[in-house]
């Protein structure tokens, strides 16, 4: 199922940003829930996921501390909260129904985020 990112925008460095993505059915229908990046010239890569009933969470770890992720069952809304962003933040940020992108096959437009002065 393609997943919808939303809430990207421009913003300082040391500002902040909440990202969500929305599901079509409960959050809980899927195993994971999780948030990748794509910076201009660079592979994508995984940010955070948020896995199963517990709403375990991991983070990369060059991420931990700053991101954190959320979600609102009654919402079917996953967040992605990001405090003392940096310009190297700066990528296009999608969420997928996976913790791993190899197991991604169908992705969602994804919000740009864009860290500068």
């Amino acid at each position: 199922v393609q997943l919808q990112a939303s809430g990207g925008g421009l913003v300082q460095p040391g500002g902040s940003l909440r990202l969500s993505c929305v599901a079509p059915t409960s959050i809980l229908d899927y195993g994971a829930i999780g948030w990748f990046r794509q910076a201009p010239g660079k592979e994508r890569e995984g940010v955070a996921c948020i896995v199963g009933s517990d709403g375990f969470r991991l983070y990369a770890d060059s991420l931990k501390g700053r991101f954190t992720i959320s979600r609102d069952n009654a919402k079917n809304t996953v967040y992605l909260q990001m405090n003392s962003l940096k310009p190297e933040d700066t990528a296009v940020y999608y969420c997928a129904t996976a913790c791993s992108q190899v197991s991604v096959t169908n992705w969602g437009e994804g919000t740009q985020v864009t860290v500068s002065s």
